[in-house]
């Protein structure tokens, strides 16, 4: 506890310090504040059907302030700054790290660790309908399956960068930006990045809209999973997207379609003279049907592999689909089995079923079956899962919500490893309170 207040003081000191600014009566630096703020407590449950860790249970708290004001008197000139600290309460017993020294890996892992930084610090213009940005930034684009703040974990992971967005021309939206370094949810250095993201979305209707992008990154020190090895990543990636909602009678058809291309990046890997060599291939087919609060819905995701030798060498010319800036729990199942796409790549099927009304929350059941795109030593089932979850905001105190969730991964043929091993079952329980302001 002594730890939680400590590092709050050291976030809340700093927005005392823009308070009594803004309150000099002969400082005209800063003006029209605006503070926000977010506290989410969160128990988190992880069993593995394993003999080398024990399971995990971790009590952590968000503490998370912002403010955001005008610069120089000049409309249209802000500044936003937000503070963000993750510390753990009593009883708690995973592993937050494995790359780190400080880890515990005796116990499962939860991809919480203690730390505190500054998660957003920019300035902003806006003049009509165009907007830029510099500095650290929050970023979220389309459903984040490829540019995602990871805002699940209690740790957001940050961009360094320059962007620019459009909206001038009704119904198209054009966004830009630079990228030069980013801060992954884990306590490390900022890593460096040299990428370009291009994405534009034009909504012709309700009935569609279309997406189209290209994000060409080189990236540092990248890791999708923390037990995992760091490598310098480049690739580019360009695809496009059908999205929208169809009337049929009383139902409400949301479907969504989507096809990507990794190829060869147009800029070297970071500390290399090489250039990445890709030649992999992306797509999402999905439809929902909802009446009066109960929705059905079934869809297909593929992540192409490689096939390999024994030595794990690429022998047909093809690399596995990697999204490593995405919030990748939102997708292949909520255990987070497939953080790291398999060598053989990724094909999930699944269904879902849920319910939402005013004042009885949001209930919500996922079921998956995974399989591989190419064979990894002669099999191909890495397993199923089923994801349930309710949500609803808590009666009495607004910006209160809460949480129930449960993962449950039944393992299949595919171990490749200790790192990579998808024959063990693994339940994960959350519960969890969020309160924003």
């Amino acid at each position: 506890m002594k730890k939680i207040t400590l590092s709050a003081v050291a976030v809340l000191s700093l927005a005392g310090g823009f308070s009594s600014a803004l309150c000099a009566d002969d400082f005209t630096l800063f003006s029209k504040p605006k503070f926000n703020g977010e506290v989410k407590a969160r128990y988190e449950s992880v069993d593995v059907e394993s003999a080398t860790r024990a399971n995990a249970n971790a009590y952590t708290v968000r503490l998370m302030l912002g403010l955001e004001t005008t610069l120089l008197g000049i409309d249209g000139l802000t500044m936003k700054v937000d503070g963000t600290t993750v510390q753990t309460l009593g009883g708690t017993k995973y592993d937050g790290d494995p790359s780190n020294a400080l880890g515990d890996n005796s116990y499962e892992i939860v991809a919480d660790p203690e730390q505190t930084r500054f998660t957003q610090g920019y300035l902003q213009y806006k003049m009509g309908a165009t907007m830029a940005k510099v500095g650290r930034q929050l970023v979220n684009l389309d459903n984040q399956r490829f540019i995602g703040s990871v805002d699940w974990r209690q740790m957001p992971m940050s961009l360094d960068a320059v962007s620019v967005a459009n909206t001038s021309i009704p119904g198209l939206n054009l966004f830009g930006a630079y990228m030069y370094g980013y801060d992954a949810i884990f306590d490390r250095p900022t890593q460096d990045s040299k990428s370009v993201i291009l994405n534009a979305s034009y909504k012709v209707s309700d009935m569609l809209k279309i997406t189209a992008y290209d994000y060409m990154l080189s990236l540092e020190n990248f890791s999708s999973v923390p037990q995992s090895n760091s490598v310098n990543f480049a690739a580019d990636t360009y695809g496009v997207s059908l999205t929208g909602d169809v009337p049929a009678g009383p139902l409400k058809v949301a479907y969504h379609s989507e096809y990507a291309k990794q190829t060869d990046s147009t800029f070297k890997k970071i500390n290399s003279n090489d250039k990445a060599q890709n030649n992999a291939s992306y797509y999402n087919i999905e439809a929902t049907a909802s009446m009066m609060g109960v929705s059905l819905g079934a869809g297909q995701e593929l992540l192409s592999g490689s096939a390999t030798n024994g030595a794990g060498a690429i022998i047909d010319g093809t690399t596995k689909f990697q999204t490593p800036l995405a919030t990748l729990h939102k997708f292949n199942g909520t255990a987070d089995m497939f953080l790291a796409t398999p060598a053989g790549g990724l094909l999930d099927t699944y269904a879902i079923v849920g319910y939402g009304a005013a004042g009885l929350g949001k209930a919500l059941a996922t079921y998956h079956t995974f399989e591989t795109d190419v064979a990894m030593g002669g099999n191909s089932d890495l397993g199923s899962e089923l994801d349930l979850q309710y949500s609803n905001a808590i009666p009495g105190v607004k910006g209160l919500n809460g949480l129930l969730k449960a993962a449950f991964y039944k393992g299949g043929d595919v171990n490749t490893g200790a790192t990579s091993n998808y024959t063990n079952d693994k339940t994960v329980v959350w519960v969890e309170l969020d309160y924003k302001f």
